[in-house]
C-alpha cells in the first residue's frame, strides 16, 4: 500500500509540475490572474487540474 501512495504522490507531483510549466513558460496568451488561477489549482488538486488542462486550458 505504501508503494501505491508513493507512486501516486509522484504523479501528482508530475502533473502539477508539468500544468504550472505550461501556464507560465508556454501559454504567453493567458493573463496574470488566469496564470494564477491555473497555478493554484496545480497546486491544491493537481491530477484534476491536469486532466483539466488537457482539455480546456492548452493552446489549440
Amino acid at each position: 500500500m505504501a508503494l501505491f501512495g508513493s507512486l501516486l504522490g509522484i504523479v501528482a507531483l508530475v502533473c502539477a509540475i508539468w500544468v504550472i510549466y505550461e501556464v507560465l513558460v508556454k501559454n504567453k496568451k493567458l493573463n496574470t490572474t488566469t496564470k494564477v488561477i491555473w497555478v493554484v489549482c496545480a497546486v491544491l488538486f493537481s491530477i484534476i487540474t491536469a486532466i483539466v488542462y488537457y482539455f480546456v486550458g492548452r493552446k489549440k
